[in-house]
């Protein structure tokens, strides 16, 4: 080590920030570097998402199309081979109902349930929920089981 190759002990030497808007004295005061006028000169601007200079944004440039239905009902699918995976899994005998769903994280508690028809199904179950599909309803009366809608 010699004069050459002096530094300060690593985190000692912290550098500051230049302080502006502190008066006419240091240099950076007045428009505090900010130039003249205009929103990005005042306090308290935030640019808007999607601002694009005063140029017409692209949501507002692109029309609106399509149609929401606000009375939709919205079901969580619960699919034959979900079932049967189930029940290899021994998770499931006998009987299904929605408390049981909701316990194997197949849906939330809020939510409605529609068995689908996905996959096949060999156990004899006694499926509940709040919908079937045609299919569904059929393997599982096919394979001796009951299909009750809440």
């Amino acid at each position: 080590m010699d004069l050459s190759n002096l530094k300060p002990a690593e985190g000692s030497v912290k550098n500051k920030g230049k302080r502006v808007g502190r008066g006419q004295g240091s240099g950076k005061g007045g428009t505090a570097t900010r130039g003249h006028k205009g929103a990005k000169s005042r306090s308290g601007y935030s640019k808007k998402l999607g601002f694009e200079g005063g140029q017409m944004p692209l949501q507002r440039r692109v029309p609106k199309f399509g149609f929401k239905n606000i009375n939709r009902v919205e079901y969580q699918g619960v699919n034959l081979d979900t079932l049967q995976q189930l029940v290899d899994d021994k998770k499931i005998k006998g009987t299904v109902d929605f408390n049981t769903m909701v316990e194997l994280r197949l849906a939330g508690k809020n939510e409605l349930v529609k068995i689908l028809g996905r996959g096949e199904l060999k156990a004899k179950l006694k499926v509940s929920a709040h919908k079937f599909t045609a299919s569904a309803k059929a393997a599982i009366e096919a394979a001796g089981g009951e299909a009750v809608t809440l």
